[in-house]
């Protein structure tokens, strides 16, 4: 049983959906317009001010497109009404990151600066270090959580944080574990 499925989505007053034939779900808010393709099975309806998602029968199949299909939507939603926002860290010496125009530019190590051009609907922000030893924050917002999430994952697989000094790109919330070097000889 889809716990996550029943629960209905709240519509702001902002917000206009429009489900189309096959399930073709558009999203209007005041930050953008988001459109995706939802399984046929799945009833999407808009009843008293927020949207309801049901499935036909209690199959395996339905019950896990069930939630999937609300967490979707109601992703959308947020996504066209607040937007989605990941944080990165930066950490090293001699590690930079800036912007020209919308081009994120990474000096990360290598013998070459890396530069990242945003998709649509997708901005870097740089922030400011405090001192040079501090991590450099980077945020990635947007209104598509996928496109977001996978933005910072492209960005953290160029210089993942490495266990002995910690240097590397990572996200704000990531612990890295820590391993102590060689012991040597005594």
């Amino acid at each position: 049983m889809s716990r996550i499925g029943k629960r209905p989505i709240p519509l702001p007053k902002q917000v206009q959906i429009t489900v189309e034939a096959k399930n073709m779900v558009t999203v209007k808010g005041p930050k953008g317009k988001l459109t995706s393709h939802f399984h046929p099975d799945m009833q999407i309806v808009e009843e008293d001010g927020s949207l309801m998602v049901k499935r036909p029968t209690d199959s395996k199949e339905h019950r896990s497109l069930h939630g999937l299909t609300r967490t979707l939507l109601y992703n959308m939603v947020v996504g066209v009404t607040t937007g989605w926002q990941r944080d990165l860290q930066i950490i090293g010496v001699g590690y930079r990151a800036a912007l020209e125009g919308k081009t994120l530019v990474l000096q990360l190590g290598f013998s070459h600066p890396v530069r990242m051009e945003p998709p649509p609907d997708v901005t870097y922000v740089v922030g400011e270090r405090k001192s040079a030893s501090d991590p450099l924050p980077i945020s990635i917002q947007g209104i598509d959580k996928q496109v977001v999430g996978e933005q910072a994952a492209r960005l953290r697989a160029l210089r993942p944080p490495e266990p002995y000094k910690g240097k590397g790109v990572k996200y704000l919330e990531e612990r890295i574990r820590r391993k102590a070097g060689k012991a040597g000889k005594r």
